[in-house]
This record gives structure tokens, sequence and C-alpha cells, in this order.
């Protein structure tokens, strides 16, 4: 068999014989993709099609151990390396030119303690794994919103979904962490183990270690109310959508966009395709007041079609999976904003009646009510004060359109900066926002770059969001 050549942090190249390589494989219960196995072209494969790369090796990890003996062996030799979950990571962090990906789509163990109301959940799992295992208890925590994202990536960066109002973000729920460090050893981290770490990994995303499983606080929730709401465009609408979200039950939640309405059976033919505004609904408070809900949605405009019902918790996380499968090109842009000044409301009615595909939009996700409970410090997410975290979110289908479709998206943002507040969602950044990251992590970004020091002083843990590891 030839050397098999791997790029280095350095961007250097390691030929390593065959022996060496087989080694590591003797060493792992997973398996060891090469480039010349069958199964390479779709090992390789990501979320994000945009990114077509060819790693120099992928490994499929079994278990906690043969995580251990992947980034021993990335550490000793400084490999580039790319860890994947859910492989959603709209950058394409989760893959690479030339490296080794560590692939942990296989590490599905789940256990839930109804008692206690918590769950240990391993690193392969997406939010539909967790919301089946969780919801047979009758039990849940803030997720995604596509189910087939992974759980560990967008916790660490913080973690916004519809019950981000009643109960915080995903990471305000994580009560341990296990972890396995650019040394290869493993630690589990709390509020009492290895704090400085735990308090990282809660918004700093995957700086620090290749997280393994995560912990998390689960509340009681069976059933919610809710469902999609288009309307026509005004700025008004937009008005009467801030002041809900600042009055309204932190048991409603409401992300809400411009979009195209989609053609869905209860919207009129006339409106399939044309710019709308949108909300989707999440109420998980009492049955008795979904009358009242949906005529607080209907109130926010004028309504071009509205469908709510009563679904398992669940069903809710899945409503856009069919509009986003795996495989279409994403570019995004992110902001968050304690408020929507007159002249941001302005570029958001000049941009966002453009939005080029049923895909795309500029989604905001509040964060208030639950969310800004938690102290700035207390975790490492880093916008507390915000109340609605932005993504200008470009996807699409045919590579063809990549160029004005990523355009359309950085000059809406080029256009909107000016009137929001420095930094954003690090889960909602592209690859291209680098230089962003004192931003994106705020007051927390010093402190971060010493725990960075204090757990990868080499930057071992690169291919994200970086923190450079304080001198």
């Amino acid at each position: 068999m030839s050397p098999l050549r791997i790029k280095t942090n350095k961007n250097d190249v390691i030929e390593f014989g065959s022996g060496e390589i087989d080694r590591l494989a003797t060493s792992l219960r997973g398996v060891m993709i090469r480039p010349s196995d069958e199964s390479y072209d779709d090992a390789r494969q990501v979320y994000n099609a945009m990114h077509d790369r060819r790693p120099a090796l992928i490994v499929r990890a079994a278990n906690v151990a043969d995580v251990m003996a992947t980034v021993r062996f990335a550490g000793e030799h400084q490999l580039l390396l790319s860890l994947r979950g859910g492989g959603h990571s709209v950058p394409g962090f989760g893959t690479c030119d030339d490296g080794l990906v560590l692939d942990l789509g296989a590490l599905k163990g789940m256990r839930v303690d109804p008692a206690g109301r918590t769950v240990h959940a391993q690193s392969g799992c997406t939010w539909g794994d967790f919301n089946h295992a969780t919801h047979a208890f009758g039990l849940a925590t803030t997720g995604g919103i596509v189910s087939t994202t992974g759980i560990v990536g967008l916790t660490l960066g913080g973690g916004m979904g519809y019950l981000s109002r009643a109960h915080g973000l995903s990471c305000d729920n994580v009560i341990s962490a296990d972890v396995v460090t650019a040394e290869g050893t493993f630690i589990t981290c709390d509020e009492e183990r290895n704090a400085d770490l735990f308090w990282a990994l809660r918004g700093g995303g995957g700086n620090f270690g290749v997280v393994t499983s995560l912990e998390y606080q689960l509340h009681p929730l069976t059933e919610v109310f809710g469902g999609p709401t288009f309307y026509r465009i005004d700025g008004e609408t937009f008005r009467n959508y801030e002041k809900l979200i600042a009055d309204a039950p932190e048991e409603l939640g409401v992300i809400f966009a411009f979009a195209r309405a989609l053609p869905l059976p209860f919207v009129p033919e006339e409106w399939h395709g044309k710019p709308v505004l949108a909300a989707i609904t999440c109420w998980s408070g009492p049955s008795e007041r979904d009358d009242e809900i949906t005529a607080m949605m209907s109130d926010l405009g004028s309504v071009v079609a509205q469908a709510h019902w009563r679904m398992p918790y669940p069903e809710i996380n899945t409503l856009f999976d069919e509009l986003l499968p795996r495989g279409l090109q994403h570019y995004w842009k992110a902001n968050v904003a304690r408020e929507v000044s007159d002249e941001a409301l302005a570029v958001h009615l000049e941009h966002g009646p453009l939005v080029p595909t049923l895909e795309s939009g500029p989604f905001f996700f509040p964060i208030n009510g639950a969310c800004h409970r938690v102290e700035g410090g207390a975790t490492a997410f880093a916008h507390r004060q915000a109340t609605l975290s932005l993504v200008i979110s470009g996807s699409w289908r045919e590579p063809a359109d990549n160029e004005k479709n990523i355009l359309w998206v950085r000059d809406y943002y080029d256009a909107l900066s000016p009137h929001c507040e420095p930094g954003g969602y690090i889960n909602f950044m592209s690859a291209d926002d680098q230089d962003r990251a004192p931003d994106n992590y705020g007051a927390n970004y010093h402190r971060l770059r010493e725990v960075k020091a204090a757990y990868d002083p080499d930057n071992l843990f690169r291919l994200n969001q970086n923190i450079a590891p304080a001198s």
C-alpha cells in the first residue's frame, strides 16, 4: 500500500508508512477509511454540499477509546484535525482537505433518568435522536429546529430553539460533560470538577477538546401547540412581533423571518413563492390557552395563511427537515441586537423581501426570558443582553447559483452591521468570520483564551470559530 500523506496544522505534510497507519487501525474498534476505500466518497460528505473536501483519513469512532487513540495520534503529529458529530457545520468544520476527520456519528448512547429529569447523551446523537428518547418519558430540553442537527455542536455554541424563552439555551441546561483533551486523556467536568473547562464549553464552541457526551437537565413536556403563520410584509408587523416577544409568557417561542411562502396546502396558490413575513410558533404552556395563542399571532399583521395544531414536541423540531435536507449549498452571516432600530428595520425591509430561494431567509431567534436570567459571566455564551439573534441564512440547491446567493447574504449583512451589536452567535457564523472572534465571544474572550491555553496550548482543535490560546 502506498504511503499516506496527511497535512499538519502548519500546512506541512507528513508521510506515513502503512505500518504506522495499521498500528492506529488495530487500536480502534471503529472504522478507518482511506481515499482508496469504496466507502470514502460517502464518508467524506457533510450537510453543506458547498464543502466538497477530501480528507486524507477518516476515523469513525465506535467508542470513547477510539476517540482517545485518534486524538493522541493527531496530537503527537500535530495533524490537521476535524471533529464531526452531526456534520451540520455550515462553515464545513467537520471536514478538511488532506487532514484527519474524527467522525463521532456512531456514538449514539443515551440514558434517561426520569426521576432526576436528566439524560446522558453521546456526541453522535442528533436532536431527532435526543427528542425521541426523552419524549418517551414526557421530558424535553431546548434543542435545535432541524432534527438532523448534532446535539454537541449546537450546545457548545450556546444552543437556541423553540424552548429558549422558557428554559434557557441548550448550554444552560448542561449539567456535566465528558471530554477527551488534546493530550488524549479523558476527563469529566461540571461545576465542581474542571470547572474552568465546564464554563468554557457552554458557549465557547469546540475549542477545548472532544466532547464525547453531555448530561442535560430535562423539563416536563409532552405536547406543544403551534405552526406557521404568513403575513404581508410591513414594518408594523415586525414591530408587533418585537412587542409580543417582550411581553408574552415565556412558554411562547416564536421564530420570525422574511421568507417566501411555501407551496403548502393551507397557503393560497397565488401566494406560493411570494415574499412574506413568517412566524413559527411553539406554545409549551397549557392547552386551555391555544385559541388565545392563535389570536395573538393573527393580531400581529395581515395574515396570508396560518396553520396551528397540537403536536408531540419532537414534531415541531422536524418542520424544517424537508425544506432543508442534506446536500444543499449554505452560506450564513449573523448578528445580535438588543433592539431593532428604525435604521435596522429599514435595512430588513429593503433586503428581506429579496430573499432568493424558498430555503433562505433572515431568521430572528428570541433569546430573552429564561436566557436573561443567567448572569453574563456564568457561562461562556456572550450575548445575555441581546433579545434577538439573527442569521441571514442563504440556502439553495444548485452550485451554479452560489455567487448570486452569497452576494445577497453579504449585501444584507454589510448594510445591517452598522445598526447591530458588534458580535453574533458563533453557530451562525461562516468560515470567513474568524476575525470576529473577539466580538463573538465578547467580554468572555480573554478568559476563554486562558482556558484554551490550559487545555489546548498548541491549538490542535482549531477547525472551529477559533480562540487563540493566551500567550
